[in-house]
Formats: C-alpha cells, structure tokens, sequence
C-alpha cells in the first residue's frame, strides 16, 4: 500500500466543497471511485425552484434555499445511519456553509425564519473529518458553467458567482470546524489529467494541521 492510500485511511468522511461550477461533484466522483467509498451528492436537478430561483431571485431564493436545506438534512440523516467504521463516504457539500447562500438572497425576515429553522435542524448532521474546498476565479467558474450546459444554470451571470466565490473565501477563512485543505483548482483538472489527483491525494494524506493548502503555482 502506498503512503498516500496509507494516509487517507484516517478519513472516514471525505467533503468536497466549493461555488458553482468548480468542479467539486466532479472530484467528489474521482474520490469515492479510487477509494472504493460510497457517494452522496447534491440533487440540484430535484429542486423544483431552482431554474425559478435564477430567474428571479428575489421572489424564489427562500424556497429554492428551504428545499435545499430539507434535501441535505435528509441525506445525511441517511448518512448518519451508515457504520462509518465499515465504509468511507465522499459528499459534495457541507450543511455548514448552507447559510452562506441563506445571507446572498434572502432578505431580513426570510433570512430570520430561515435561521431558526436552521438551528433547530443543522445539530442532526454529521461532521465530516476532512473538507477539501475548491478555490476558482469568477471568470473561471462562468466558463466551466457555460460549458457543462445546464439549462437551468443559463441565467446565472458572472457578478452572482464572483459574489457567491467571495462569500466561499470568507466562509472557509473562518471555518473551525473541522479540517480544511484549500486547494486552488484553476491549474489543476483532477478528472482529466492523473497526475494532478496523485498529487491532491499525496497533499491529503501528508494533512497534519486543521487547515492547510494546495497551490499548483504558475
């Protein structure tokens, strides 16, 4: 067994995070196809006001936020049933930073009810022992947007996802609980090219501290 398989033994519960478009269902996929794990993603698709939501924020960003909430709840309450000792899982998001999109969109009241629903449901979710966020420029995230085609993601401008990028950054600068690796994805393309995962995977297994980071450089 090599030493990054040897490392990544430790981890029980693999989140990949990061704003739209950035690729973490992607590597989310990679992750729990080489270590053999179970995977549970987002179901944006299953969102009945999602589409409605980019049209028209305003009016449907507390409903299309709620179903997200509920949906995410429940997968994890599946997930918290599991024997984490008997099977490692891969997700690709983290209940955490929900209120992130909660405090773009919704306004004072909608964000107060919001809140307390939260509270009251958030504690059943189980932690994750390791978050890799996927950091990308908002020019980035438009392109890679563009080019998987989802119809219902068409309306989504390049000033919503700088927007959504930032508050990322701010989420994770203050986030404490639990270990974080920060990886900077513009250069790296860890479905494609085999080398970049062996690297990501030799950056996970070496994680000794609760938030370190990954940089490909120039």
């Amino acid at each position: 067994m090599n030493r990054a398989a040897t490392g990544l033994n430790k981890y029980r519960h693999i989140v990949v995070e990061g704003p739209i478009g950035v690729g973490k269902t992607s590597l989310a996929r990679r992750l729990a196809e080489h270590l053999n794990a179970g995977l549970l993603l987002e179901q944006p698709e299953q969102n009945p006001f999602l589409a409605r939501f980019y049209q028209d924020m305003e009016r449907y960003a507390l409903p299309a936020q709620l179903f997200f909430l509920f949906q995410r709840l429940n997968q994890l309450r599946e997930l918290a049933q599991i024997d984490m000792f008997s099977q490692v899982t891969v997700t690709d998001f983290l209940l955490d930073k929900d209120p992130l999109f909660a405090r773009i969109t919704l306004g004072n009241d909608e964000m107060l009810l919001y809140q307390q629903i939260y509270a009251a449901l958030s504690p059943q979710a189980p932690r994750p022992d390791l978050v890799i966020y996927l950091q990308a420029q908002a020019e980035t995230l438009v392109e890679r947007v563009r080019r998987r085609g989802a119809e219902f993601e068409r309306p989504i401008t390049e000033a919503y996802l700088a927007l959504v990028a930032d508050s990322y950054n701010r989420f994770f600068y203050h986030h404490t609980g639990t270990p974080v690796l920060i990886v900077n994805s513009e250069r790296l393309n860890f479905v494609d090219r085999p080398a970049d995962f062996g690297l990501l995977l030799e950056r996970i297994a070496a994680m000794r501290g609760q938030r370190e980071f990954f940089n490909l450089g120039e």
